[in-house]
């Protein structure tokens, strides 16, 4: 079945997927913004002024069938850079995301006639990047498979609204209620145009329950971990290192993770690694300078950083996935998180991690508690998530995804 596969920003996931198709002799074309590959001059300039083009690096093997709308997205990186906030502005600025994945799929909506005359029967398109290009497939024949990296808007919505009234001075950093009607519109539109939803976390399936209308097939495929890597533990004789990466916001349950550390500070260390809307919380920029706080960090130092520390916390109210998990697992660190993430499908309690409540300050203090207490149980636990990792990798996802498209 001849695939092609498209996303704006070349994640993990999208890579991991589309070297599945290629690996099954499925993949007919990628369409990605910016695709950066060996010997070239972006290669270079990637290496010298904007490592930001390194990780959307793809394989030689791909050169051929890839195809770019690089300026938009060159664009947003240069903007975002150099602080232009009107240019990068949610929605609504010339270089914002929202504008790069609709230039995407409205360039792959317009190429569809030359890929369906070279064969093409299945494209395979993301969220908020498959509107135009699906009213086009649909058109034609072509089948349409959403992948949904994130939980359902509806669900989101319902219970950030909660969060949003029990915290209202966390509220300005939850980002994701601010989608105009349009866009959320949008969103129903490329689900009800699907042909077939792929998922990677149970938690995300659970969230279309939130769908009005009925869907067609869902599929839950968890994605893959990266390469483990070898720890050596610490004898936890001081404070407890622990870590928290990702986004600056209440969705993370930031608000949780403070409190439950606040009667600890004697006890534990806490590094926060991540951005967000900290100029327009208060409450958050006190938080941070109580705590070491690393605004940015490159992948390799951030996985070194893992390494480090003795557990990852990532206490998320809602997350379709949290990689975050998956990466600290390889590096032997284990994880505290949520039945809100994918933790559920990866995670044995007890075993190679440990699972809370999402949004209990007392459950997420317990548990760090019985570590602080039992400080043997992190080496076991953190071998056993190496093992969980080593079973699981990205190759294997990849397979797993081509094998399903062909069912």
């Amino acid at each position: 079945m001849p695939v092609l596969i498209t996303h704006p920003t070349g994640n993990v996931f999208f890579r991991a997927a589309a070297q599945g198709f290629l690996d099954a002799g499925e993949l007919q074309a990628l369409y990605t913004a910016l695709a950066v590959f060996p010997s070239t001059p972006l290669y270079k300039l990637a290496s010298s002024l904007l490592a930001e083009l390194k990780r959307r690096s793809l394989p030689v093997q791909f050169k051929k069938i890839t195809h770019t709308l690089p300026w938009r997205e060159l664009s947003r990186l240069i903007a975002a850079r150099a602080g232009a906030t009107t240019l990068t502005r949610h929605e609504t600025g010339l270089f914002s995301v929202d504008a790069v994945y609709e230039s995407l799929d409205k360039y792959v909506a317009k190429h569809l006639k030359t890929e369906i005359a070279g064969g093409l029967t299945a494209l395979y398109a993301y969220e908020d990047g498959a509107y135009w290009s699906f009213k086009k497939a649909k058109a034609a024949g072509i089948q349409c498979v959403y992948d949904l990296p994130i939980g359902y808007w509806r669900a989101m919505h319902a219970l950030l609204a909660e969060e949003k009234e029990r915290n209202p001075e966390w509220a300005v950093t939850l980002g994701g209620l601010k989608d105009s009607p349009k866009k959320l519109n949008k969103k129903d539109e490329e689900l009800r145009m699907a042909d077939s939803i792929f998922v990677a976390s149970s938690f995300t399936l659970k969230t279309l329950d939130y769908y009005p209308g009925s869907l067609q097939q869902v599929k839950l495929i968890p994605y893959g971990f990266p390469p483990v890597q070898t720890k050596l533990y610490r004898p936890i004789t001081g404070k407890l290192k622990l870590l928290f990466v990702g986004g600056l916001s209440q969705r993370k349950g930031l608000s949780y993770l403070f409190k439950a550390v606040e009667t600890l500070n004697d006890q534990v260390e806490l590094t926060i690694v991540g951005n967000g809307d900290i100029n327009n919380c208060p409450v958050l920029r006190d938080a941070l300078s109580r705590h070491n706080w690393i605004k940015t960090l490159s992948h390799e130092k951030v996985l070194e950083l893992m390494r480090r520390n003795d557990v990852l916390v990532f206490p998320s109210l809602f997350e379709g996935f949290g990689q975050v998990i998956t990466e600290a697992m390889a590096q032997g660190t284990p994880v505290i998180t949520t039945e809100r993430t994918a933790g559920p499908d990866i995670i044995t309690h007890g075993k190679n991690g440990w699972l809370v409540e999402a949004g209990s300050v007392e459950a997420l203090k317990d548990c760090i508690e019985v570590l602080l207490q039992q400080p043997a149980v992190i080496e076991e636990a953190g071998t056993m998530a190496v093992k969980k990792a080593g079973e699981r990798s990205w190759e294997m996802y990849g397979r797993e995804l081509a094998a399903a498209i062909n069912e």
